[in-house]
């Protein structure tokens, strides 16, 4: 007679230590760590300093007070600021488009296998984007010049009167053809490097069907790079809002043209720095930071969105 015998017991499962399991954590957070400090320190921490000024002024009698959104109220009712704003606007509208459109065209060329020398003139097309924003308008700001350069010499070699670039008519077109030049071939970069990871599945399904060249263009290499085009024309949009350096360094040959609320980062500088306004001027550049990133923020929404 056999007798049934219990089944053995499961042996249980060795859990991890959970020693072990911290160690593995902190070794996650001391490969981000560096980042993370660095971040907070670069970016956090002045984000939060502008915005604890902007809450407070200096007073003649009483110091510095806390005044809450009285900064942020008066940056609103400042025609200067507007003005500024608008002309910024104005910038953006005509140059970004005319930059972007000539940009891609570039591309377009370079990828398209019927130029000669493809190298040489992607290289000489992105060079101006290698060389110092302060030096370019140095350059440009030296050609504008009707007494002394280029335009002053055309004048006297051809006996004509060519108009002032740096007249207040035209000042604002003369530091468009600034940007335009210098970042050209940074765009053109972009829009170039998202060509040359399309499938050539494609072409070769294109070619089959009788696609001539514009309808490749139209039909699959525009929407290919509509991520690139998004993301450049966001990159051009906070760019035009940030436009400093051209401004303040053409203002001391077009005094008249250029006023220290030029711009919105200019007007926010010669508020700090020459009028003493450092909580006024913080409120400013909050504003102007917020416009930009909702500006930015529907422009990606509405570049990414399926079927636009």
């Amino acid at each position: 007679m056999t007798t049934l015998q219990p089944p053995a017991a499961a042996k249980p499962r060795k859990s991890r230590p959970p020693a072990q399991g911290d160690r593995r954590s902190w070794t996650g957070w001391g490969f981000i760590g560096p980042f993370v400090a660095v971040f907070a320190l670069v970016f956090l921490a002045p984000i939060a300093y502008s915005i604890y000024l902007s809450l407070f002024r200096d007073q003649l009698i009483g110091g510095t007070q806390f005044v809450g959104f009285d900064n942020y109220q008066q940056a609103l009712q400042d025609e200067r600021f507007w003005d500024s704003l608008g002309r910024v606007s104005l910038f953006l509208a005509v140059q970004v488009p005319i930059m972007l459109f000539i940009g891609l065209l570039i591309a377009l060329a370079l990828d398209s296998g019927r130029l000669y020398g493809t190298d040489f003139f992607r290289i000489t097309i992105f060079l101006p984007y290698a060389v110092p924003a302060v030096v370019a308008t140095l350059m440009w700001g030296f050609m504008y010049g009707t007494k002394y350069g280029l335009v002053g010499d055309i004048n006297s070699a051809f006996g004509v009167t060519l108009p002032d670039p740096l007249s207040s008519d035209l000042v604002l077109a003369s530091i468009g053809n600034i940007v335009t030049w210098e970042f050209i071939g940074y765009n053109m970069l972009i829009f170039y490097s998202a060509l040359k990871v399309i499938p050539n599945s494609l072409y070769e399904a294109a070619e089959i069907d009788g696609a001539g060249q514009f309808r490749v263009i139209t039909a699959i290499k525009l929407p290919a790079i509509r991520g690139a085009l998004v993301i450049a024309t966001i990159f051009s949009i906070i760019g035009s809002f940030q436009l400093f350096n051209e401004p303040s360094i053409l203002r001391p040959l077009a005094r008249n043209a250029i006023t220290t609320d030029f711009t919105p980062n200019f007007y926010t500088y010669s508020l700090s720095f020459n009028g003493q306004q450092h909580n006024y001027s913080a409120a400013v550049a909050i504003i102007m930071g917020l416009i930009t990133m909702v500006i930015a923020y529907v422009v990606q929404l509405r570049g990414m969105r399926k079927g636009a």
